[in-house]
């Protein structure tokens, strides 16, 4: 009875664990969404709202660290190419972190969620804050690839 009942775990385990092989690969890393206050912006799979800052356009990661606590870099596989939405005519690309990860860009910006968003808003679209000596613009990234004017929000209220 023992060896059926492990036979039986071993069979479902199995067939649950090839269900879910390939999901990842026909996801679609950026798409687009409407976000209130913003326009069409680019998205993650979940619909967060991406964003990249303004002294990463050289292509020179600066998040790293407690930077991370509050803006998630969005990566994939290494190796992998990210993939757009039909909407997109996406210059996606990535670039390699300094943890080893594949980053993902936009028009050669790193894109990353904020970890205070939720799913279809842009709280973090104008914020500026400041991680080591380095001080951050972030913008939600547009589908047009322009940024979004807002005025900046010197106290975005991390509370750190």
């Amino acid at each position: 009875m023992r060896r059926l009942i492990a036979l039986v775990a071993v069979t479902v385990v199995g067939v649950l664990g090839t269900a879910g092989c390939g999901h990842d690969q026909t996801r679609t890393t950026v798409g687009v969404r409407d976000i209130d206050g913003v326009g069409r912006a680019l998205v993650d799979s979940s619909g967060r709202t991406l964003y990249f800052a303004d002294q990463e356009s050289g292509g020179t990661i600066y998040c790293v660290d407690s930077c991370l606590s509050f803006w998630k870099p969005l990566t994939i596989a290494v190796g992998t190419h990210p993939t757009a939405s039909a909407d997109l005519s996406a210059d996606l690309a990535t670039l390699s972190r300094p943890d080893g990860s594949a980053q993902v860009t936009y028009h050669g910006h790193p894109l990353y969620t904020f970890q205070n968003d939720r799913t279809g808003h842009a709280g973090g679209n104008g914020v500026t804050d400041q991680f080591g000596s380095t001080t951050f613009i972030w913008h939600a990234a547009m589908a047009t690839g322009a940024a979004v004017t807002t005025e900046p929000d010197d106290n975005p209220g991390y509370g750190y």
